[in-house]
C-alpha cells in the first residue's frame, strides 16, 4: 500500500450533506509526510502482506490510502453519513456512538490504536453511528473499492478481510450477551479483560493500561448507570483483582477476573 503524502484534520462541524463520507480536508498540523507500510505501527490490514508473492505486493501497492487527523471531541464519521473506507487506527483511541429513540447516545464500541473501524457500514452502505475522537487521534482511510477488488486479486487479502469481518461479529454478539445476561461485575470483568488482550494484540501491556473513556461512557457502553460502575470498579479494586489510580488500571489477578465472570474468556 502507499500513502498520498497527505494528513488532514477533521472539524467536529456537522455536515449539510449526509453523503460526505469524510470532510472536506485541510492542511493539518503535521503538514506533508510520507508513510511506507514496512515502517507503519498497523498490523490489522498489513498482516498478511508478509505472506505475499513478489506478484501479489506489486499488486498491494498500488492501493493508496490517505492518513487523516482527528482532534479529540471530532468526529471521523457520523450516522447516516455514506460508507466509502474503512479506517485503521494508525494512533489515538475512539468511540462509537448510535443515536436511540429517545433522544439520548448509547456507547457501542471502542476502538485503539491497531483496529480497524468502519465495517458495520459496509452492508447497508451507510454508517449506523458517529465516530468520536477520545484523544488527539490518527487513521488511515483505504477505499473500500479499491480494497474489495484488491483482495479478489490476492486470496490472502480476502481471507485476512472475512476474519476482520467475523471478528466484528463475534465483537458485537459479546456486547449482547454483556447487557442481556451479566451481573454488574461480570460485565466490567469481561470488558476489562477484553481490552486487556485487545491492548496486548498491539503490542502493549496486558495488565497495565490507561483507560482513555470515562466512567459514564464504560456505563454507556455496558448499560450500567454511573454510580453502578463506580462503585463496581471499587469492589473489584478491594477484592485485590484490580488497582486503580485515575485513569491507569493494573489486572492484578486476570484469573480471578475470569473467574468473576463464571466462565473463561474466548
Amino acid at each position: 500500500m502507499t500513502t498520498d503524502n497527505t494528513v488532514r484534520s477533521l472539524s467536529g462541524r456537522r455536515h449539510a450533506q449526509a453523503d460526505a463520507a469524510v470532510p472536506v480536508p485541510v492542511p493539518g498540523e503535521l503538514g506533508q509526510c510520507k508513510t511506507v507500510c514496512t515502517t507503519c505501527n498497523l498490523r490489522e490490514l498489513c498482516a498478511p502482506c508478509c505472506d505475499l508473492t513478489a506478484a501479489e505486493k506489486e499488486l498491494a501497492e498500488r492501493l493508496a490510502f490517505t492518513r487523516v487527523r482527528v482532534r479529540r471531541g471530532d468526529c471521523l464519521y457520523r450516522n447516516g453519513e455514506r460508507f466509502t473506507s474503512l479506517y485503521a487506527v494508525r494512533k489515538g483511541f475512539f468511540k462509537s456512538v448510535a443515536a436511540l429513540a429517545n433522544g439520548r447516545d448509547q456507547v457501542t464500541g471502542f476502538w485503539l490504536t491497531g483496529e480497524v473501524m468502519g465495517m458495520g457500514g459496509i452492508e447497508p452502505g451507510r454508517h449506523a453511528c458517529d465516530a468520536v475522537a477520545l484523544e488527539d487521534s490518527e487513521v488511515c482511510a483505504i477505499p473500500f473499492d479499491g480494497l474489495q477488488q484488491l483482495a479478489h486479486e490476492i486470496p490472502a487479502l480476502q481471507r485476512h478481510l472475512r476474519k476482520l469481518m467475523s471478528r466484528e461479529i463475534v465483537r458485537e454478539h459479546g456486547t449482547i450477551l454483556q447487557l442481556g445476561t451479566m451481573s454488574a461485575e461480570e460485565r466490567l470483568a469481561m470488558f476489562l479483560l477484553n481490552l486487556s488482550r485487545r491492548v496486548a494484540a498491539h503490542g502493549g501491556s496486558p495488565s497495565e493500561f490507561n483507560l482513555r473513556m470515562r466512567r459514564e461512557e464504560i456505563g454507556s457502553y455496558l448499560g450500567l448507570k454511573l454510580e453502578t460502575v463506580s462503585r463496581t470498579f471499587s469492589k473489584l479494586q478491594e477484592q485485590g483483582l484490580i488497582a486503580v489510580q485515575l485513569k491507569m488500571v493494573r489486572i492484578r489477578d486476570s484469573a480471578a477476573l475470569e473467574r468473576v465472570m463464571g466462565r473463561e474468556l474466548a
